[in-house]
């Protein structure tokens, strides 16, 4: 992006009726969330006998062996370390929303399209949950400890640690249920990574080429796109080039391509994916 874009007056403070908003946005997006996440559940899993992931796969688990056992009673003990592991490692904030977070059945006869459908709604409410400043306990606050420490995916954490109580369930309950449950955990991973980072997906492009004044000038009045120069130099040649650095959408993937090779057909153009871009033009920032 062009750097001399980005204007130092744009920074402020916020006061403390920004604070409060901020603070009724998160708990609208923690009571959204856990109202669809709570849908999904007892409208499709438990009906089916399906098996969540993480620490709610192991209460139902511990649900369908001792149906007397009430499957939020254990999901409160489970969730006791995890809470005191998050309020000393991630934030105390982060804590006291998901705390906040705690507080009819769709009658599908097709296992597969009750796994799939489970998946899209629990994972829409799981990933709305994830999108305010806390989380609703349990899995999602060891997958933010993990991407905090080390930039672990969210859903990966999720799909992983839901395999291994998968497998749990696949040989203390009913094999086939475990494998239908297999297709809603990849479903729900797959969701929560979509709703938490899929509106700031974006590509980064880096573009070599001797034209590549035309080229950064074409990015920026056809695409209006921001330029960033890189210095290079070649590895045997030993030459001084300037690299374009891009960030662009998919749909202006193919135009960008269009208008570096019009300009120079020797160009050399590295495309990536990124999985999240946030700051000027490209999102809003919003952290746990």
């Amino acid at each position: 992006m062009d750097l001399s874009m980005i204007s130092s007056p744009a920074c402020f403070k916020v006061n403390s009726r920004e604070s409060w908003k901020r603070i009724a946005w998160n708990l609208f997006l923690l009571t959204v969330g856990n109202l669809i996440y709570a849908a999904g559940i007892n409208s499709i899993i438990i009906p089916q006998h399906f098996l969540s992931g993480g620490v709610m796969g192991a209460s139902l688990i511990a649900h369908y062996l001792i149906p007397a056992l009430n499957a939020g009673y254990a999901y409160f003990l489970i969730n006791i370390p995890l809470f005191l592991l998050g309020w000393f490692t991630i934030s105390r904030r982060f804590i006291l929303y998901s705390a906040f977070g705690r507080f009819g059945t769709i009658a599908i006869i097709n296992p597969i399209l009750a796994a799939i459908l489970g998946g899209l709604i629990c994972g829409a409410g799981g990933g709305i949950v994830l999108r305010s400043q806390g989380s609703a306990g349990g899995l999602d606050i060891m997958s933010v400890y993990l991407h905090k420490k080390f930039g672990v995916r969210i859903g990966s954490t999720a799909t992983l640690v839901s395999a291994v109580v998968l497998c749990a369930g696949a040989v203390f309950l009913n094999f086939e249920a475990a494998l239908y449950s297999l297709v809603y955990v990849f479903t729900n991973g797959k969701v929560v990574d979509s709703v938490l980072t899929g509106f700031n997906q974006r590509k980064t492009v880096f573009i070599i080429s001797d034209c590549h004044q035309q080229i950064a000038a074409q990015i920026l009045s056809g695409l209006h796109r921001g330029v960033t120069y890189l210095d290079g130099s070649g590895g045997y040649s030993g030459c001084q080039k300037k690299v374009i650095f891009s960030i662009i959408t998919l749909t202006e993937l193919s135009k960008l391509k269009q208008l570096v090779f019009d300009a120079d057909p020797a160009a050399f153009v590295v495309v990536n994916d990124t999985m999240e871009v946030l700051g000027y033009r490209h999102g809003d920032l919003h952290d746990f």
